[in-house]
Formats: structure tokens, C-alpha cells, sequence
């Protein structure tokens, strides 16, 4: 096995973990899980009720670390499941969950959004360009792995 990683992918991956550490770092200060938050997040960017399904896919944890987490959410009164057909689950926040939500991860998504809104449209574009470029890239060439 080759020790010679390109210095382009070792940025790369560098600049996730540290990504991934600045939000890891936002959740403690939050008194939040990693994936508390990552849920909260999800319900708040959907508009505070999501199919739990979508909540696995877009959290980007397992399925089993999902509901655990979910499981602790609604024993706090933070959230509740509602069924949906005779498989689907909608997770919905309570008042609680809202109030939670309000004081943490909309915070987040604020400071996201004014990132984002002190970049010129021209950088926004082209970033969200090479980012799904490179997603796109990385399933196509992996999809047989």
C-alpha cells in the first residue's frame, strides 16, 4: 500500500475533520449530542416535521444510532413520532423541541446562512457547483467498490 496520498485530498480531508470538529465543538456548546443536533438540524432545515427515513439519509448516521437518539429525544419531550401508512414514521418536534430547536440549531443555521450571505453569489455558486461535482464524482467512482 502507497503512503503517497496527493496533497490535494490530503487538504481535502484535513479541511473535513476540521469541518466535522467545529460542529462537534457547536453540539457540545449546545449541551447537544452529535446527533441530537444532527436531527434538531434536519427537522429545523425541513421546517420542523420530517419522514424518519429522510432524517437517516440526510444525518448520514445509521439507522440504529438515529433511534436511539430519537428514542432519548422523545423521553425528554423534545420530539414524537406519528405513524405514517404501515411502515412511515413522521418525527415532529413539541413545543419543547421548538423552543430547544430556537436556542440552538436555528442559531447554527443562522450563522451558516450569514456565512453564506457574506460571500459574493459568484463564490456561493461555484462552491455548491464543485461540492456536488465532487459527491456526484466520488459515488460514480466508488458505485462498484
Amino acid at each position: 500500500m502507497s503512503n503517497s496520498t496527493p496533497e490535494g485530498i490530503r487538504r481535502f480531508n484535513y479541511l473535513l475533520g476540521e469541518l466535522d470538529a467545529t460542529y462537534h465543538d457547536i453540539a457540545l456548546k449546545f449541551a447537544l449530542s452529535d446527533s441530537a443536533m444532527h436531527i434538531l438540524y434536519t427537522l429545523c432545515d425541513e421546517g420542523t416535521d420530517c419522514p424518519l427515513s429522510e432524517i437517516c439519509r440526510r444525518c448520514g448516521l445509521s439507522k440504529q444510532t438515529v433511534n436511539s437518539a430519537i428514542r432519548k429525544l422523545e423521553a425528554e419531550g423534545i420530539l414524537y413520532l406519528q405513524k405514517t401508512g404501515s411502515k412511515g414514521k413522521i418525527v415532529c418536534m413539541t413545543e419543547v423541541g421548538k423552543d430547544l430547536a430556537s436556542r440552538t440549531v436555528m442559531r447554527l443555521l443562522d450563522a451558516e446562512n450569514a456565512v453564506l450571505a457574506s460571500w459574493s453569489s459568484q463564490d456561493v455558486k461555484k462552491y455548491m457547483e464543485l461540492t456536488e461535482r465532487f459527491l456526484n464524482d466520488i459515488r460514480e467512482r466508488t458505485s462498484d467498490l
